[in-house]
């Protein structure tokens, strides 16, 4: 399974207090434990407390390409922020992320076209987040439809059905898994359905085992990748445990180590 880092991220205090400072190390410390814990790739967002995003993208990328080739994953909203750090970028980048509002999807995929990215699209739109799978399938289905017009391969395409913390809508949680199993019927090949775990246990108590348990779901209902901590030792054991128990990987020393 794809794991993305998320900790190079503005909203974490020693991360907006890195790049105020220009501190190299605790950016490079942060992406060297990432790597080394699992991650396939790093997500990187200077946060919304940045007076120069597009400065600070572009720092912060070559930053860690100091220290590691590892790809990354350039999160913003803003257009002008996602190409200098795409620009930046010395390997193929994934663009954190697109939604199924129109205005979105005609300024973001002609930037993952022109660049050959890969790219998440959240399925909402300008009405919000869904809470019931069907109506999440349905935008995650007219992404898909926007990206081909774009000419954008389908192995560029992740959808995330965007999972909300369980303590604010409980029942949206289950939702969120039936839209991962009816996103995977919706083409053939299967669409990548991706999702920021972390957001299911924002604001309850035992986060790593909510974020566990709600992984080793998602993947039993055909998760291929997550944005999370891959420094959380529960969650990634309970990952590399999953795969096995889904005959995704051969047990062996290797599973052993992990």
């Amino acid at each position: 399974m794809l794991v993305i880092g998320e900790r190079i991220n503005g909203l974490f205090k020693d991360v907006a207090s890195a790049i105020q400072k220009k501190d190299k190390k605790i950016i490079q410390d942060l992406a060297k434990l990432q790597v080394k814990s699992g991650a396939h790739m790093l997500d990187v967002n200077t946060g919304p407390s940045t007076m120069k995003p597009e400065q600070d993208i572009v720092w912060l990328v070559n930053v860690i390409q100091e220290i590691t080739d590892v790809p990354l994953v350039i999160d913003s909203p803003k257009v002008a922020v996602l190409e200098a750090g795409i620009s930046a970028a010395k390997n193929k980048t994934m663009i954190n992320s697109t939604t199924a509002q129109k205005e979105k999807l005609d300024s973001i995929l002609p930037l993952a076209a022109k660049y050959n990215c890969s790219v998440i699209g959240l399925t909402m739109n300008e009405k919000g987040i869904p809470s019931d799978a069907q109506a999440k399938s349905e935008l995650a289905l007219q992404i898909i439809a926007a990206c081909m017009e774009q000419g954008i391969p389908q192995e560029n395409l992740f959808l995330d059905p965007l999972i909300l913390p369980v303590n604010v809508t409980q029942a949206q949680v289950k939702e969120t898994l039936e839209a991962i199993k009816t996103i995977k019927t919706l083409s053939s090949p299967a669409p990548q359905v991706i999702l920021g775990l972390s957001n299911v246990s924002q604001g309850t108590k035992n986060r790593n085992l909510i974020n566990a348990i709600y992984l080793v779901m998602s993947m039993a209902c055909g998760l291929d990748g997550a944005i999370m901590d891959p420094m959380d030792k529960e969650v990634m054991n309970a990952m590399f445990t999953a795969e096995i128990l889904l005959n995704k990987t051969i047990y062996c020393d290797s599973y052993l180590k992990a």
